[in-house]
């Protein structure tokens, strides 16, 4: 097997017209590289209707329908996450329990509010409650506030993470751009963050780094929007890592942090 833990899909509301062609074409590339499952979320309308990093209410639930509503069309490939935003509290609380009840298996925080934030923590209340990993969006290191975000670094989820230790937190992206050593020397004593492999960039040593840091157990495969730099690492992973090894990482890791039967058993 092999799980994407960070995929993303598109609706009637994205600002792409070909909306449907990108998530058809997400799936054939997904088959040639091997992906068994995507797990997926959609961060509102993508800035169309709200900002794509403080989304509306209406457009997480659109967002989120849409999601519940594909995963059936594709049963033995499409898993996902709710994506809330944790400045609308009660919003936030209610879609968990809706969504999680409904089928999905994960919660996505994206950039609406700073990662060591209060507010975050009724979110992961309930992630510890239904026993679901909560995949956050890193800048790996943030030097800086930037427009339309509250960008957070690996220090703040660490802080958070160590305020909800028994919650499992995805950083991700570890390859999405920025100082990733500044985000491998954070979360290198938390042993509930495990590390989001994917993202653009593919620097020389970076996976021997990851690996270095926070071992084979923590690492986690995905793709982000970028599925053939996942096939590079992927790829590079295979000469690096021996068959079991390499598995943990494809998927055993993932059906490890997710709910029990999110997955196939093998």
């Amino acid at each position: 097997m092999l799980i994407d833990v960070h995929a993303h899909f598109f609706h009637d509301r994205t600002p792409r017209a070909d909306w449907r062609e990108r998530n058809t074409s997400r799936l054939r590339a997904g088959e040639r590289i091997g992906i068994t499952i995507h797990v997926a979320s959609i961060l509102g309308s993508w800035g169309r209707t709200s900002p794509t990093y403080f989304p509306s209410p209406d457009d997480i639930t659109h967002g989120n329908d849409t999601l519940l509503a594909l995963q059936p069309q594709h049963p033995d490939r499409i898993r996902g996450y709710v994506c809330v935003n944790p400045n609308f509290t009660h919003h936030a609380e209610a879609e968990i329990r809706r969504c999680l009840a409904a089928g999905l298996i994960g919660i996505k925080l994206a950039a609406s509010r700073r990662a060591d934030d209060r507010l975050l923590d009724p979110v992961c209340r309930l992630a510890r409650e239904y026993r679901v990993p909560v995949l956050h969006h890193v800048w790996q290191h943030r030097r800086r506030d930037w427009p339309g975000q509250e960008a957070s670094d690996a220090v703040e989820l660490c802080a958070l993470a160590r305020r909800h230790p028994d919650v499992r937190f995805i950083l991700a992206h570890i390859g999405g751009g920025g100082d990733w050593q500044h985000s491998l020397a954070a979360v290198r004593g938390v042993p509930n963050v495990f590390v989001d492999l994917s993202g653009s960039g593919v620097d020389g040593g970076m996976l021997e780094a990851c690996l270095a840091t926070v071992g084979v157990e923590r690492l986690l495969w995905g793709a982000d929007l970028t599925l053939d730099t996942g096939w590079a690492k992927l790829r590079y992973l295979a000469h690096l890592l021996g068959a079991e090894q390499l598995a943990a990482i494809q998927w055993k890791n993932a059906a490890r942090i997710f709910p029990s039967g999110a997955f196939p058993s093998d």
